[in-house]
């Protein structure tokens, strides 16, 4: 064997070694994955336990009312029980077109009113006049309310609303756009048993609310949820509703449903101050008109809104804008009244005369003769029944049919949840007062006065009032001890990952193994004996089942720490670093107990990120090294640059008003961009792919895949993003005349297809396949001369002959530019990919701010680098604060109306599940998403092949990271259970609260699943190449 030629069992060794040592990454590497995913499931359970006890749904009593058993006796000799002539009270129509105009705000249909600030009419002026003017000039044919909706505002729990006279609870809010069937007694319910007609035509959420009570044959539902869609289900409503009303089809049918969603699309797309709004507005006084003079003198024509929209066009929420809609009733003969001269006309304002939504549901019970539904809790509205006579006698009589009913469900519903004589006290003696004034009044008289009337009606009105009140606060009750059970799982979960992210003194890759086999058997174990608890009947076997799961692997993680206790330590600060990272976390715990933080926390975020960097500029000038110094600062001053131009981008929630200015839409009063908004996807696409090679040009890793995906892929996807944005802005603006909106429509949709194609199907194909992004080059060594024997200094002094003359065979030398950042530019092709996904889901504004949010990771990186800070908790801490910041600054905030819920379909026509739902959740987490995929990359920036103990790094720079919103996740979740009778809490601490726990959950799943999995290629394909650590 040659000297030179190396021994082939070494070779093999080695090659066994590296096998093995691949081996066991992948394994450990799955069970790191998997203990991360076990720490999703405690956090899961936890807020399940906590939030079944908080977000409370009422007890829904399955009692229906019947035709022939009215809840009180009904005087004057009239024979209850028949569907002909009325169940409870005599008719006022045979028939009933109910038209619903999404969204149909009170002051879109009065004129308008000048006021100081505001003196010129907006676009929502004026459009809809034919509702106020019927109501004036034919005061006893029409009327005009306001018509105030209970929060949320969102159309699923309005339409439950408006069909029980119930009231939502705060677990409805969540299944706006997934109803499941009303199971309790309604009005759809009533007139399909008393053998009425309804045919329905428009938003198919009603189709899931009343399965099966809807003529099939005549019967049209239009899909509800694409808000880019202003025509498509309204023209479907006319075409399918006009030829019902005509002579030849009256027999057909006995009562039609409208839903028109226009109205409500506009807003969500343009915001109600604009064109498109109005046109919208007039084409629906022109619909009203055509269907008054189609009407018949035995039809009612009811038109309303289920809730209003706010500045911007958005609900969901309780501002007056939101829940002030309107309602308006008209009939051919002359049939309603008032109840003195001053309320002929309609009110100019929502703020006076107005009536609850509920109210609407005894009002048409009686008007077509049906019994009030069981639940009922509103009362009639006094317009419908005083007729042209003023007849206080009737509206009595409907005020005491509709009060006894609401007696006869209380009386049950206090059985059925055991309440106590103290809490409904005060409605069962405003009950007996009523009965007796009314009592009084017909024996002393036989017949009611005018003035005994109104007496009657204005008591039983107040016990309706009260009732109300009374389950407000019943239905806000909360189960203490579920709650209790959700926030110490949390906190036992934040226990665990403070520890293993900050407690372990050793690789911590070694110790998961362990953890993860104790915690996945503690909670097998605990599951089993909650669910064996729970089978006793008294007890809930999902909840024990639960909490029996997270306490037992909880518990049973903390022991298997007990083998490994003697590399434990406290997971406390010890370093400056550390410690602000903790103070910071720590502050904003506290902070959130405060309405006005948690309002501002945008600012709050703004100045903790630039205190940070400038604490990290300091910190990279005090540096040894010059490149470090240079480097560091650099770093330091783009990062405060681009988070001070990201606070550029605002959208205010209604509570920061008038002290904030949006800048995220065109105005204050749009959801539309602004015409110089579209230069910055231009801008995006010019700059961000050339700063991002610019990393990778500092460490020589801009090569190979790195310039096909950066310099090309990247680019290509950012440009057809652009171009995206130009047609969508076009196709609102009418710029193209010559093409059609569903061929804009149809590019659009290519267009956004392509570019999640190039992003998740390139992107990965790229990321998983690519090598590491190295240039190797081989410079020939020069032949050497040979080395010549010196003469002699002195005479006689030896000469010195090397033996071995022959001359050296001179050997090639192999330069590796990107050595030194191997790993780190090797992972960061995973962000790049996400970026282009990510951007395409943002509007323009939110496109340049999350371009500056990864501009700051990529100096995040430099700076942690420069300053030797690789294996603190700076990185993680500091990418998570990032994370939450450019939630704001990518137009959302901690409230449901600022959900862009137009996101899903930017590369989609009509709505489809999955995929619409996990275009909003990408759209508005998108920071959080970007950053925790990012995380993994500190610990390996900069970091070259063959770094023993990568792994144990990555999870805790990860555990670190989720630390942050494990600790944001129970501070407001105690808070909000602290403050649960607070005037702010359905409006600031439950959102936040909300927000917290959702992104918690997300940021566990993202980081587990696409962050720890994606750690696995790129390692690997390192490795590969230059060997693992120990070989």
């Amino acid at each position: 064997m040659d000297d030179g030629e190396p021994d082939s069992s070494a070779a093999d060794e080695l090659k066994n070694q590296n096998k093995r040592a691949a081996v066991q990454f992948k394994a450990q590497h799955a069970l790191v994955v998997a203990f991360f995913m076990l720490l999703l499931v405690f956090h899961a359970l936890g807020i399940y336990l906590f939030c079944s006890g908080f977000l409370l749904s009422r007890l829904v009593l399955q009692d229906r009312s019947q035709c022939d058993a009215p809840p009180a006796e009904v005087q004057h000799g009239y024979t209850t029980g028949s569907m002909d002539s009325g169940c409870w009270h005599p008719k006022s129509f045979d028939k009933a077109v109910v038209i619903l105009v999404d969204a149909l705000r009170y002051d879109f249909t009065v004129p308008f009113q000048p006021r100081p600030g505001d003196e010129q009419p907006h676009h929502f002026h004026n459009a809809l006049p034919i509702l106020y003017e019927t109501s004036v000039e034919q005061p006893n044919n029409a009327f005009l309310r306001p018509f105030i909706a209970d929060p949320p505002t969102t159309t699923l729990q309005r339409l439950k609303a408006l069909t029980t006279g119930t009231l939502p609870t705060f677990i409805d809010a969540g299944s706006n756009f997934a109803g499941t069937a009303i199971d309790e007694d309604n009005l759809i319910e009533q007139l399909y048993k008393a053998g009425r007609r309804v045919v329905h035509i428009g938003d198919d959420t009603w189709h899931s609310l009343f399965p099966g009570y809807f003529e099939p044959n005549l019967t049209k539902p239009f899909d509800s949820f694409n808000v880019w869609d202003l025509h498509t289900v309204d023209n479907g409503v006319n075409e399918h509703l006009f030829p019902l009303l005509e002579p030849d089809m009256q027999g057909r049918w006995d009562v039609i449903i409208g839903h028109y969603l226009g109205v409500d699309h506009a807003g969500h797309r343009y915001g109600p101050d604009h064109p498109a709004m109005a046109d919208k507005l007039k084409q629906m006084d022109g619909i009203f008109r055509q269907m008054i003079d189609r009407l018949d003198d035995d039809t009612l024509l009811v038109v309303m809104g289920d809730h209003g929209m706010d500045v911007k066009g958005d609900h969901g929420g309780e501002s007056d804008d939101e829940v002030e809609a309107a309602v308006w009733m008209y009939s051919k003969r002359p049939m309603f009244g008032s109840r003195d001269a001053e309320s002929v006309s309609p009110p100019l304002t929502a703020k006076e005369r107005a009536v609850g939504q509920i109210d609407l549901v005894p009002t048409l019970a009686f008007l077509l003769g049906l019994p009030v539904p069981f639940n009922n809790l509103g009362q009639p509205i006094a317009e419908a029944f005083l007729g042209t006579n003023t007849d206080f006698h009737n509206l009595a009589t409907v005020s005491r049919l509709t009060s006894a009913q609401i007696h006869r469900y209380q009386d049950q519903y206090a059985r059925a949840r055991k309440l106590d004589e103290s809490t409904t006290s005060t409605t069962s003696l405003l009950w007996r007062q009523a009965s007796i004034i009314y009592e009084a009044a017909r024996k002393a008289t036989h017949s009611l006065s005018t003035a005994e009337a109104g007496g009657v009606t204005d008591a039983f009105n107040a016990y309706q009032a009260e009732n109300l009140r009374i389950c407000r606060s019943l239905w806000a009750r909360f189960d203490l001890v579920s709650m209790a059970m959700g926030i110490s799982a949390l906190i036992g979960t934040f226990a665990i990952i403070a520890i293993y992210a900050h407690g372990i003194g050793a690789d911590r890759a070694t110790i998961t193994p362990l953890l993860l086999g104790w915690g996945a058997a503690g909670t097998a174990v605990g599951a089993i004996v909650g669910a064996a608890v729970g089978l006793i009947p008294s007890l809930s076997l999902i909840q024990l089942s639960a909490f029996g799961a997270a306490t037992g692997g909880i518990s049973a993680t903390l022991i298997g720490l007990w083998p490994a206790r003697k590399i434990l330590k406290l997971p406390l600060p010890r370093t400056f670093w550390g410690s602000l990272c903790f103070l910071v976390t720590l502050l904003l715990c506290i902070g959130f107990a405060s309405n006005s933080f948690t309002i501002w926390e945008d600012e709050q975020l703004l100045f903790i990120l630039t205190t940070f960097g400038v604490l990290m500029l300091a910190s990279s000038l005090g540096q040894d090294l010059r490149e470090d110094r240079v480097l560091g600062a650099a770093n330091s001053v783009s990062f405060l640059v681009a988070t001070r131009l990201s606070s550029l981008s605002r959208l205010c929630r209604e509570e920061q008003m008038p002290n904030c200015r949006s800048s995220y839409y065109a105005s204050a009063t749009s959801s539309t961009s602004a015409g110089w908004q579209l230069s910055i996807p231009i801008l995006v696409f010019a700059v961000l792919p050339s700063v991002i090679a610019s990393f990778f040009h500092r460490t020589r890793n801009y090569q190979g895949i790195a310039v096909i995906w950066i310099g090309i892929a990247l680019r290509v996807g950012l440009g057809l993003i652009a171009v995206f944005w130009v047609l969508d802005a076009a196709d609102d603006n009418g710029w193209i005349p010559s093409i059609s909106e569903s061929s804009l429509k149809t590019s659009r949709v290519l267009l956004a297809q392509s570019v999640l194609a190039l992003a998740f199907a390139g992107g990965y194909a790229i990321f998983i396949v690519a090598s590491p992004l190295l240039e190797v080059k081989k410079e020939e060594a020069q032949p050497e001369e040979r080395a010549i024997a010196p003469e002699p200094l002195q005479p006689g002094e030896p000469i010195f002959t090397s033996l071995d003359d022959a001359p050296q065979k001179p050997k090639p030398k192999l330069i590796i530019f990107g050595y030194a950042n191997t790993h780190g530019t090797r992972y960061l092709l995973l962000p790049c990919a996400w970026i282009m996904a990510l951007q395409l889901l943002q509007k323009p504004m939110g496109q340049g701010t999350l371009a500056l949010c990864m501009v700051s990771i990529l100096n995040v990186l430099e700076i942690v680098d420069a300053i030797d800070q690789r294996h603190s908790a700076l990185g993680p801490t500091l990418l998570a604060l990032m994370g939450s910041y450019y939630f704001f600054k990518t137009g959302h905030q901690a409230a449901l109306a600022t959900i862009q819920w137009e996101s899903a379909f930017i590369p989609l026509k009509t709505i489809a599940y999955p995929w619409s739902p996990l275009f909003v959740t990408l759209n508005t987490f998108g920071a959080q998403i970007l950053c925790v995929i990012a995380v993994p990359a500190i610990s390996i920036w900069k970091v070259p092949p063959k770094h023993p103990g990568l792994l144990g790094r990555i999870a805790g720079a990860m555990a670190t990271h989720v630390l942050f919103y494990a600790a944001i996740a129970v501070a407001t979740v105690v808070e909000a259970a602290w403050l649960r009778r607070h005037l702010m809490l359905y409006r600031v601490f439950m959102p936040r609260m909300l927000l917290s726990i959702i992104v918690l959950l997300l940021v566990e799943f993202v980081g587990a699943l696409v962050a720890l999995v994606g750690v696995r290629f790129s390692i690997v394909s390192v490795n590969e190449v230059f060997g693992w650590p120990g070989t």
